[in-house]
């Protein structure tokens, strides 16, 4: 598939404004709060009846906030980051972004609310093999419907500020595994989104590496007032963020980080 055929797929699937607006509110200039849950459960139905991966979750992020997430495996940490991303949703409990519940009624909308709010960071950078850097960071905005010149100049912006400007014509394979993420790092700040997510965004990569990537995660949080929520099992990187939230035995509690302390 070629560069033509993207963008022109990418136009079929421009986002229609009153759908957005149909669904949640735009922010406020004076809104200090990005996101609020309130008493999310998620359960599952299994061969031995239903299982509760949490239940009565409830807490908010304000803009600005850089917030780890951090629990044992399989204590529910990356499917709560996929409900408040809207790429999965709670048994019951709410969640409202800008003071808006969201309320998705089809997958297009909540696809379109992903494109315009949100940027993703998966803990596999998801590049496409076939394409270069600076194409894999435009798709966003080649599905939204932005002309390939106006996108490729924004992703070749946005390579700089992830530090790989002199790997824009370089396909994922010729790319290091820290390479890779910083890219799907750009990919997901292309759009300016309100909220960044991320989840395990260091956990396949060496120690040196992740504390690279983190540190470049630090700074584009400060240099573009980014408000950022990660899932990490790397303690030591979570305390390095302004919140930590602790997800033990289907409940959330906030810890004190390191940051925070006297």
């Amino acid at each position: 598939m070629g560069m033509d055929e993207v963008d022109a797929a990418g136009a079929s699937l421009a986002p229609s404004g009153a759908m957005l607006a149909d669904v949640y509110a735009r922010f406020p200039e004076d809104s200090s709060e990005v996101l609020r849950v309130e008493r999310l459960r998620k359960e599952y139905l299994t061969g031995r009846g239903r299982l509760v991966l949490f239940e009565e979750i409830s807490f908010s992020v304000a803009r600005g906030d850089l917030l780890a997430i951090v629990g044992e495996s399989g204590a529910g940490k990356s499917t709560l980051l996929h409900i408040l991303g809207a790429l999965d949703t709670a048994t019951s409990g709410d969640v409202y972004f800008a003071s808006t519940l969201l309320n998705f009624s089809s997958p297009r909308q909540s696809a379109d609310f992903r494109n315009r709010e949100v940027g993703y960071v998966w803990q596999f950078h998801y590049l496409l093999p076939e394409f270069t850097a600076q194409e894999n960071v435009a798709m966003p905005l080649l599905a939204r419907g932005e002309p390939r010149k106006s996108a490729l100049e924004k992703a070749k912006h946005w390579l700089h500020e992830v530090e790989l400007g002199d790997r824009a014509e370089h396909r994922s394979g010729e790319l290091s595994g820290g390479e890779q993420q910083r890219i799907s790092l750009a990919r997901a700040l292309i759009t300016q989104p309100k909220i960044l997510l991320a989840d395990e965004p260091t956990g396949d990569l060496d120690g040196r590496t992740a504390d690279v990537v983190f540190s470049l995660v630090e700074r584009l949080h400060r240099s573009h007032g980014l408000t950022s929520l990660i899932v990490t099992h790397n303690t030591a990187l979570a305390q390095r963020c302004s919140r930590v939230l602790r997800l033990e035995k289907g409940r959330i509690y906030e810890e004190l980080p390191a940051v925070g302390r006297a």
